[in-house]
C-alpha cells in the first residue's frame, strides 16, 4: 500500500507538475483479516505528500481536516 501511494503521488507530480500533491489510500488488508490481528474491516491509511503541501504545514493540515 505504501509503494502504491508513493508511486501515485510521484506520477501525479511528474506528469501534471502541480505545486503540491497529497495521495491518501485507505484499504483493508487481506493479511490483517486472515492472519495476525484477524479482524475483518480493519482499514490501514497511508498518505504521500509532495511539494508545497509537504513544506507548508497549515496547507497540509487543511487538506487532512477536509477529508476527516
Amino acid at each position: 500500500q505504501e509503494d502504491i501511494c508513493d508511486a501515485t503521488a510521484d506520477a501525479i507530480n511528474y506528469y501534471l507538475k502541480p505545486s503540491g500533491v497529497i495521495v491518501v489510500i485507505r484499504a483493508e488488508h487481506g493479511c490483517m483479516a486472515c492472519r495476525g490481528v484477524t479482524k475483518v474491516g480493519v482499514n490501514t491509511t497511508t498518505s504521500s505528500v509532495r511539494g508545497v503541501l509537504r513544506d507548508v504545514p497549515h496547507a497540509r493540515q487543511e487538506f487532512f481536516n477536509l477529508i476527516k
